[in-house]
């Protein structure tokens, strides 16, 4: 409403000083002149006033939309289900929820003052209208099609800028992985290749990127040519009536003021028509993540309460697995080997209930996974991965992984994961904050810290893969012992070859072939199984 009162007191300005023209200065009254300027000033006054506050609230409503579909993406991509991440970068996930969560929130902006415009066009063709009625007609009659073809040159605009979004966030999510994985690539002498990966990435994008300021430019030349002709015509169509006497040297005044202020709410038409087509091209890839299908269903069961922490696999199925069978009695310390990594990788999905098993099923405490919501299930059974980041806070803060609860687990965690020395290595102890995703620490001290942070979940069964393989010998031994003493009467799940951890363990299952092929105590699988001693001691 304040846009559109801003652009209506814009069009009141040519008609006011028209009327100044007709009534004050060809009759020479001092009185209708000051009268008249006093209006003038009100006008002007009052379109000043709801201009800037319509700006303000225009702001406003962009900010408030981008922010509210910033965390509409960020609630699916963290949602317990899945499903959003599936073939798309972290960096591109961030530019979608970033660039262009911006671009569409600045519709709502932008959405006022195309109302306004409309309302600046509907002064402005009454008052010519008052004047003259072909003036009127005029506008009337030729604003739809202006805005039609207006419509269809944003066209190329939104395919373009749609592409170049898409080439945007490729190019963020391969820098974002680069330097994710700066320290390997360095360490293996791999920076060139990365160099020029990113360098063609980058290039593809700027190609898009120059391709839409070149639709850009077309669209802002056409519509700007397009407004010239149509102002001209009606400034021609005045002066000819003019000329003819058909009107009054105010009213000709009045007429041309209306016909050059004609410009501005068609200049407000391409804007915003320009910003719709790259508002729509980014709703549609903001669209695509909030409607990705999850990756596993839900249900209404509920773990048991108080969990046992029983576990069992019947004729499990998923990618690598091929019909698993495994039993798993409440408080077991298991350690779980495989000779094919994507088997751990598929085992791992679906203990976490991150997949669907294509074939059996997983059963906790005798309920069927897929029984039960994936944020319950987490509840009870916690899979702590080989990767798991830290984040850009103290040691402790990483720990405590946003658990209030008392000190004391915190440290037995630590001790236990010996994450404690890293803390006593460290400027500030446990207080001293960690670089972006724990990159101020050695790949041993970020896994030592990590593995303490699952320890100090204390979930009813955890799920560990791979905690120590950039840990010493020693300090690994240390952690075996420690892993089982902390967590005495708990199960505990290692999937792993490290023969420290697997010593400590009350039993050892082997899978080969996507099947469980040997199970029994570490010390009697090294002497009799073949296969199992080349997968631990290889």
């Amino acid at each position: 409403m304040l846009a559109a009162a801003h652009q209506a007191g814009e069009a009141l300005v040519p008609v006011v000083v028209g009327v100044v023209i007709d009534q004050a200065v060809t009759t020479g009254s001092m009185p209708a002149l000051l009268r008249w300027l006093v209006v003038l000033a009100v006008v002007f006054a009052g379109l000043s006033a709801s201009f800037r506050f319509a700006a303000r609230a225009g702001e406003r409503a962009a900010e408030q939309g981008a922010h509210r579909l910033r965390v509409e993406l960020s609630a699916r991509v963290l949602h317990a289900r899945g499903g959003a991440e599936a073939g798309r970068l972290p960096g591109a996930l961030v530019n979608i929820a970033t660039g262009d969560a911006k671009r569409v929130g600045a519709v709502n902006g932008v959405l006022p003052f195309g109302i306004a415009a409309v309302a600046g066009l509907l002064v402005s063709a009454v008052a010519l209208l008052r004047i003259s009625v072909p003036l009127g007609l005029l506008v009337l009659l030729g604003t739809p099609p202006l805005l039609l073809l207006t419509h269809l040159i944003g066209r190329p605009l939104e395919r373009r800028s749609g592409v170049e979004q898409e080439q945007a966030a490729h190019a963020s999510g391969i820098a974002a992985d680069l330097v994710a994985g700066l320290r390997v690539l360095k360490g293996i002498g791999a920076e060139p290749a990365a160099v020029a990966r990113y360098r063609r990435t980058s290039r593809i994008s700027l190609a898009a990127t120059l391709r839409a300021a070149k639709a850009q430019s077309w669209h802002d030349g056409a519509i700007l040519a397009l407004t010239g002709v149509f102002i001209a015509v009606v400034a021609l169509v005045g002066g000819q009536l003019a000329v003819a006497g058909t009107i009054s040297v105010g009213e000709l005044v009045a007429a041309v003021g209306l016909a050059q202020f004609l410009l501005t709410p068609f200049q407000m038409f391409a804007w915003v028509n320009g910003e719709l087509a790259q508002g729509r091209a980014s709703a549609a890839r903001i669209a695509s993540v909030l409607a990705a299908p999850h990756a596993v269903g839900t249900g209404t069961a509920s773990p048991a309460s108080p969990a046992s922490g029983g576990v069992r696999l019947l004729g499990l199925t998923h990618g690598a697995l091929r019909g698993v069978d495994l039993d798993i009695a409440p408080g077991t310390h298991l350690g779980v080997v495989t000779t094919d990594p994507a088997a751990a990788a598929d085992l791992l999905d679906c203990l976490a209930r991150e997949a669907e098993p294509g074939a059996g099923s997983v059963e906790l405490d005798q309920v069927d996974l897929t029984e039960m919501a994936p944020d319950r299930v987490r509840e009870v059974l916690m899979v702590a991965a080989h990767d798991a980041d830290l984040f850009e806070q103290s040691v402790r803060d990483n720990v405590l992984a946003g658990r209030t609860d008392g000190a004391a687990d915190v440290d037995r965690a630590m001790a236990a994961a010996t994450a404690d020395e890293v803390a006593r290595s460290l400027p500030e102890g446990a207080a001293t904050v960690l670089a972006e995703r724990g990159s101020s620490l050695s790949g041993g001290q970020r896994q030592r810290v990590a593995l303490a942070r699952a320890l100090a979940a204390d979930p009813p069964v955890l799920v560990v893969h791979d905690p120590t393989t950039a840990v010493d010998a020693v300090t690994e031994s240390r952690i075996a012992s420690e892993i089982a003493r902390l967590r005495r009467g708990r199960t505990t799940v290692l999937v792993c070859t490290s023969p420290a951890l697997l010593a400590a363990a009350d039993r050892v299952v082997l899978l080969a072939d996507g099947r469980v092929v040997a199970d029994g105590a570490h010390a009697d699988l090294v002497h009799t199984h073949p296969g199992y001693r080349t997968a631990v001691l290889s």
